[in-house]
């Protein structure tokens, strides 16, 4: 089978497609033959050496992903050969054939094209923990979101809406305010620099917003502080692009709420993974969430995918296809 692997930590030059022997399936795992393979900014920061760096080169990149189960190893009851799953955290999805724990792979509906399911796993649930449960949305709620045209920002903007909360979405260029909008977005502001905050208060009557999901990096992190109405919340995520500054508690203003959103404390158990896959996929299936593919690429094209989610400059999800 083929394989996008790491070499060696760098620049996106260092991925390349080889050929890897197949695996069989151990107890309690799944062999699975991949239909498309989500590329996240987590692939990136591994490629980088800041993730997953106790791990040796070289090896192969990609968590996510969709397809048809091939074989089950023994004591896997749940799931079964030529079903269609998806899947999420699992190390090495960017090739033809994975191997992996059952207990990760999740039922796709019928109604759910592959593409669309491996482009929700890892950003729908993201989003689905940032708006139901780290900071659960209410009617009237106002947000920030900012990448409000990648791939995160426009489902968490449509499942604000969903909950009767508005959007402010921010965007670096002038390029991203239709895609924005098209999610739902009730105001959109264009900024490259962290210069958004007085848009907000202008936009808030000066009140400030409920609540900032913030996965831009330390550029915006002190604007979205400023952002903030007494006691609001900072959703802040997104590790692949650096800390922000150290934090002195006694100088946070207008008693608001700061929190690192960490996925596994979202999915902490098969039954919720279950769940709120099942709930990501009917939303998809009665047409309340639109998943948008921003890109499509070979396996031999690893790299330019790379370059691109690197450079910001696209929308959406992008997709590697064996």
């Amino acid at each position: 089978m083929k394989a996008v692997i790491m070499s060696s930590a760098g620049g996106p030059d260092v991925l390349q497609s080889v050929k890897q022997p197949d695996s069989s399936p151990g107890p309690g795992e799944a062999l699975v033959e991949v239909a498309a393979a989500g590329v996240n900014f987590m692939d990136v920061g591994v490629r980088q050496g800041k993730f997953w760096s106790e791990m040796p080169n070289p090896k192969t990149l990609g968590v996510e992903g969709s397809g048809r189960v091939l074989a089950v190893g023994e004591g896997v009851d749940d799931i079964a050969p030529g079903q269609r799953v998806a899947w999420i955290y699992v190390l090495g999805s960017y090739a033809e054939k994975v191997l992996m724990p059952a207990a990760s792979l999740v039922p796709v509906h019928d109604g759910i094209d592959d593409r669309i399911a491996a482009a929700v796993m890892m950003q729908g649930l993201t989003a689905s923990h940032f708006a139901t449960n780290f900071y659960p949305i209410q009617a009237g709620d106002v947000a920030l979101v900012h990448a409000a045209a990648g791939g995160v920002g426009q489902l968490l903007t449509q499942i604000i809406k969903l909950k009767g909360g508005s959007v402010i979405g921010r965007v670096s260029n002038q390029d991203k305010v239709s895609a924005a909008k098209e999610a739902g977005a009730d105001h959109v502001i264009v900024d490259s620099k962290g210069d958004f905050t007085e848009e907000v208060m202008r936009i808030t009557e000066h009140r400030g917003v409920d609540v900032v999901f913030d996965g831009s990096g330390p550029t915006t992190f002190r604007g979205s502080i400023e952002s903030l109405r007494r006691a609001g919340t900072l959703c802040w995520y997104g590790p692949a692009f650096g800390a922000p500054e150290p934090i002195d508690l006694f100088s946070l203003p207008k008693s608001i709420k700061i929190g690192y959103a960490n996925f596994g404390d979202h999915i902490y158990s098969r039954d919720l993974l279950l769940a709120k896959a099942a709930e990501l996929f009917d939303w998809i299936a009665n047409g309340k969430l639109t998943v948008q593919i921003g890109g499509i690429y070979p396996f031999s094209e690893a790299s330019r995918a790379h370059a691109d989610i690197e450079s910001r400059a696209t929308t959406g999800k992008l997709l590697l296809i064996p």
